[in-house]
């Protein structure tokens, strides 16, 4: 039995369609199936919860076979739900915007090819995840800038591709609620929505401190002036951005993309060689690695995981937890 999640409004409404033209797969060969509908925020996560935790007499259920037809927040959402990691096999067949967990696990573009390698079922693959938690209690700061409700806020979010802190959450925030970004996606030029939030959002950025905690080092690195730092299980971002061109998804650390005291005419020249991973050339930004991070920034900034962006904070703890994610590709 296969359960899939499909995220209807992905690929801009698109997303009913290519599961309509798979679904047809699975009667013609009549494998079993059911298929849910995400229905907004929040609706995955308490269905995948419920698939997966044990049963009202707490007996454990079998194994789950999980495809996600969506992008990563999609997935992002999924992970938020899973209760035992070790009975749940993942598939996943991008419809989102910026698909970059396909793009590194070099996913083949047709939707059918994905969906023939997974019910092939012949390769699996171990990768990492990461997990961030709001350090002791989320703030009141912090709640005061919640996207939503507070009470809803979890103190700690699983994430498949990335985290961030800064800068390029804010991107993501910004680009969540973007009319901009629906239209350039119905045009295929979804990428364009985050350079052009980004641009923005680089203009308005303001000036923030930070002091970062790698593994258990008792001294931190200080910056003085942080525009951002990406905590990265793969190499790509926000549609594409090679923020970590050596990342290794099951070495079981994270890779930083720290970018501190640069001037904003430079980050306009950085930001496209990021495209290419060539942005280490600039002194301002910094390359580490490190199985957990704690992160104090100087006043709350906008934070993300897999691009879902729920609330501000000043204080974040980052961890890696080795091959904990199953998936069938």
């Amino acid at each position: 039995m296969y359960h899939i999640i499909v995220n209807p409004a992905s690929k801009s409404g698109r997303g009913l369609a290519i599961w309509a033209e798979l679904e047809q797969i699975f009667r013609q060969e009549g494998i079993p199936y059911k298929v849910l509908y995400s229905k907004g925020v929040g609706h995955v996560t308490k269905a995948v919860e419920k698939l997966t935790a044990p049963d009202a007499q707490g007996k454990e259920k079998p194994a789950v076979k999980l495809i996600i037809l969506g992008g990563d927040g999609t997935v992002n959402e999924a992970l938020q739900g899973i209760r035992d990691f070790d009975k749940v096999m993942l598939g996943y067949i991008p419809t989102g915007s910026s698909n970059d967990l396909a793009r590194d696990l070099k996913l083949p573009k047709d939707p059918k090819a994905i969906l023939r390698r997974i019910l092939e079922g012949k390769t699996f693959r171990r990768m990492d995840m990461g997990v961030l938690a709001y350090s002791d209690t989320i703030t009141e700061t912090a709640r005061e800038h919640s996207r939503i409700k507070a009470s809803t806020v979890s103190e700690r979010r699983f994430f498949a591709v990335s985290s961030g802190i800064g800068f390029d959450a804010a991107v993501c925030e910004e680009a969540l609620a973007s009319r901009f970004k629906n239209t350039l996606n119905k045009l295929g030029l979804g990428k364009l929505t985050y350079l052009t939030i980004a641009l923005r959002q680089l203009v308005a950025a303001k000036r923030v401190s930070c002091d970062i905690y790698l593994d258990e080092e008792q001294t931190p690195i200080h910056i003085d002036r942080l525009l951002f730092t990406a905590f990265m299980i793969h190499k790509y971002e926000g549609g594409g951005f090679q923020f970590c061109p050596m990342a290794d998804d099951s070495d079981g650390r994270l890779d930083l993309c720290v970018v501190g005291s640069i001037p904003k005419p430079v980050i306009l020249a950085a930001l496209p060689t990021a495209f290419f991973g060539k942005h280490y050339i600039f002194s301002a930004i910094k390359h580490y690695t490190a199985s957990r991070v704690r992160f104090q920034t100087s006043i709350p900034l906008w934070v993300h995981t897999d691009g879902e962006v729920y609330v501000k904070s000043d204080s974040i703890t980052v961890s890696c937890l080795p091959q904990k994610i199953k998936l069938m590709i």
